[in-house]
């Protein structure tokens, strides 16, 4: 574990005001949050950030947080088996919005050698999972990392990017305090997440009031987040697409499940209030339309991985323009030699 004076080096704003480290035990805890008012002129304010932070606080709160940690920890052991493909040691390493450590318990000390694990919920750093990993917990936004430029080898984000108002700015960021030839390792959830629950309670409410409004947050397109990487700075890109597919006894079982993973939306643009006969005519729906057949409904989470290297010169590049000397259309002639040799054999 680093002493608070070691932490404070790594500190990116030197001039503002500290805030004293709490005690949690085991643990460092230090504030990163950033004065309200710093995102790019870019931005779209499509998120309550501060309801997520209530609402992720709530969650961690409960008797048993354990219960509703099924989707993260599965995704967050997909990241570790990706940070095992790189054949290298990570002696300081970042968790972006860290709940309660998912990444961090599937880590060895062998691979990453100490971790920071940053989180806008204080409570779910407080009840973070037991790792062999020496961990450092930082309240921190993702939108405002405290971290001096090329401080970290790896940074890792699990299903937490999905809230950031300002998603180019925060992989800037990341780019800004990985290391040169760092890797940036993530997954957020895709645009067809959830998408049985999004059209049940489209349909539902349609019929019910005549309109409807959004209830499941927006989520990015996975054709632009090639783009974004590469717009701050990252190259070697890697995106892929996976499903999870959960199986529910019913729609409103669903609901408190993503209540108590800290998962409900928080755009500015949502309804309140949903009507009683609207959110049973949405449960008959969903199940209506997509019922196993033990009379289970499911629930489909996309997951976006996305992984991106911080340029150093020691990398492999693409061979100058012209400077090829066997051109496609040689290439086609490679079968008929091929078959030809086999003949003369």
């Amino acid at each position: 574990m680093l002493r608070p004076a070691g932490l404070w080096r790594l500190l990116w704003r030197p001039w503002a005001p500290g805030v004293p480290a709490e005690n949690l035990g085991r643990r460092k805890v230090a504030s990163g949050v950033s004065i309200p008012g710093g995102p790019s002129p870019r931005a779209l304010n499509i998120f309550d950030r501060d309801l997520k932070r209530k609402q992720k606080n709530w969650a961690a709160r409960q008797p048993e947080p354990a219960k509703f940690d099924y989707l993260r920890e599965e995704v967050g052991s997909r990241i570790a088996d990706r940070v095992y493909d790189i054949t290298r040691d990570f002696s300081l390493a970042l968790d972006l919005g860290c709940g309660r450590g998912y990444i961090a318990q599937h880590l060895n000390k062998e691979t990453v050698g100490k971790f920071f694990q940053t989180d806008i919920a204080e409570n779910a750093l407080k009840n973070s999972l037991e790792t062999e990993i020496p961990t450092v917990s930082v309240l921190a936004d993702e939108e405002f990392l405290p971290f001096r430029e090329n401080t970290f080898d790896l940074v890792v984000s699990s299903l937490s990017l999905h809230w950031v108002n300002d998603l180019p700015r925060a992989l800037e960021q990341i780019h800004y305090v990985l290391k040169p030839d760092g890797v940036f390792i993530g997954a957020m959830f895709g645009g067809d997440t959830l998408y049985e629950l999004r059209c049940s309670l489209q349909l539902a409410e349609t019929e019910r009031e005549g309109g409807f409004s959004p209830h499941v947050s927006p989520f990015t397109a996975i054709s632009d987040l090639g783009h974004l990487l590469g717009r701050a700075g990252f190259n070697t890109l890697t995106v892929d697409t996976d499903e999870i597919q959960v199986n529910y006894p019913g729609m409103f079982e669903l609901m408190e499940d993503l209540q108590g993973m800290g998962e409900s939306n928080c755009s500015w643009n949502r309804k309140a209030l949903l009507h009683r006969d609207t959110m049973l005519a949405a449960a008959a729906v969903y199940r209506e339309m997509y019922r196993n057949e033990d009379g289970s409904v499911p629930a489909t989470y996309q997951i976006y991985y996305m992984i991106g290297w911080k340029y150093h010169d020691s990398q492999a590049r693409p061979a100058e323009r012209g400077s090829a000397t066997v051109s496609f259309g040689e290439l086609g002639k490679i079968n008929n030699l091929m078959s030809q040799g086999k003949k003369s054999q």
